[in-house]
């Protein structure tokens, strides 16, 4: 029997090294979960709108995965809160999916029913609130965050006003950000203007409901959510407007005493979302990504956009 070299013997033993890390390689790639893809983001409202309105009660992607847990960049879930006449499906396949793809523990809810079919936020508006406040409660429980972030749309950035001011909210939110929000309502010719480019929504108008009234400027609800100050001390307020906006009106009615107010136009010339637009528009969507993590803020996009489309 020959004797090996010590040459040989290293030659083997370099061998056997690579194959053991080969086969160990190969079998953490077997059992490692794959890379998670981005959810898609449609920055496009009549997309959205065809969609959800047919599927009212499905969650947009990203939101209401309530196994998901607040990661230290991250530890407020946020929950976003739609407009009137919509619905979590029709408002937030943009900024679902985009605050999910940026590390967020995502969630939306439905409120407002007051008659049947897709479209919502028409009850009482202190009644939505409450429907807030108990969906808040949820998802702190689920979550074991101590605070919630807000993000909503029309009525939607108004309603949890009155959530924090008279339901305890106060305590539980850490930021509300408003895209053209309602908060000092608007005249009878913004919702008359809502209602024609919402397919059905006209008939659902005339038929009334008693959220159209509290968003009436001048409203005793308004006047009551008012009293005293439009913010509450420990809450951060952002409230991003449009001059193009044809349902708030005037548009400045969506500003806040006490609050960070930005016009979407601002630097930006170019840009024509208004009211509808703006939940799918990438300049707004960054500006609230911005809102809700100042640390990670960038400067947003100025891009071309078309009315009632968003981009």
């Amino acid at each position: 029997m020959g004797i090996s070299s010590p040459a040989a013997r290293l030659r083997r033993g370099s061998i056997g090294a690579v194959c053991a890390a080969v086969v160990v390689l190969l079998f953490a790639a077997l059992v490692a979960p794959a890379a998670r893809a981005d959810l898609p983001v449609v920055y496009n409202f009549p997309t959205a709108l065809a969609i959800g309105t047919f599927a009212p009660n499905d969650d947009p992607p990203g939101a209401n995965d309530y196994g998901c847990r607040p990661s230290a960049a991250h530890p407020r879930p946020v929950v976003l809160v739609h407009g009137t006449v919509e619905n979590k499906n029709v408002n937030w396949r943009a900024l679902s999916p985009l605050l999910k793809n940026n590390g967020y523990c995502v969630f939306a809810l439905n409120y407002g029913a007051w008659l049947p079919g897709p479209y919502l936020g028409l009850g009482p508006i202190p009644d939505s609130a409450r429907q807030l406040s108990t969906f808040v409660d949820g998802v702190l429980a689920a979550t074991g965050a101590r605070e919630v972030d807000v993000v909503g749309h029309s009525q939607g950035g108004m309603m949890p006003r009155w959530y924090i001011k008279f339901l305890g909210g106060a305590a539980k939110v850490h930021t509300l950000v408003g895209l053209t929000p309602s908060n000092h309502g608007t005249t009878l010719l913004g919702l008359s203007t809502l209602a024609r480019f919402i397919p059905g929504a006209s008939a659902v108008l005339r038929a009334g409901g008693p959220a159209l009234e509290d968003q009436r400027q001048g409203s005793t609800f308004n006047r009551t959510l008012d009293a005293g100050g439009d913010t509450i001390a420990g809450v951060n307020y952002t409230v991003i407007a449009s001059i193009y906006d044809e349902v708030v009106t005037p548009y400045t009615n969506g500003f806040l005493s006490g609050a960070t107010n930005i016009t979407l136009q601002s630097g930006c010339i170019i840009n024509f979302t208004e009211h509808l637009g703006v939940a799918y528009d990438r300049r707004a969507l960054r500006l609230t990504l911005n809102a809700l993590d100042p640390a990670t803020a960038r400067t947003p996009p100025c891009v071309p956009t078309i009315p009632g489309v968003g981009g």
